[in-house]
């Protein structure tokens, strides 16, 4: 199962924001988010705005709006 925690740099360790019983060796992955975490989730979610948006399908109602 996987889980997500937060934490944080501090002098070069990794320090989790919430208490974890993680086993010795517990294998992480480490994602690095920006400073502004707004901007990271609005680049990550283009992709799927544009698979939604972006569509031929769509074509219609835009033709719709321009009457």
């Amino acid at each position: 199962m996987l889980k997500t925690l937060w934490a944080t740099v501090r002098q070069g360790k990794i320090e989790l924001l919430e208490s974890a019983e993680l086993p010795e060796g517990t294998r992480v992955l480490v994602t690095l988010l920006p400073d502004d975490e707004a901007e990271f989730w609005l680049q990550a979610s283009q992709t799927s705005l544009d698979a939604v948006w972006d569509n031929a399908e769509d074509d219609v109602y835009a033709q719709l709006l321009q009457k």
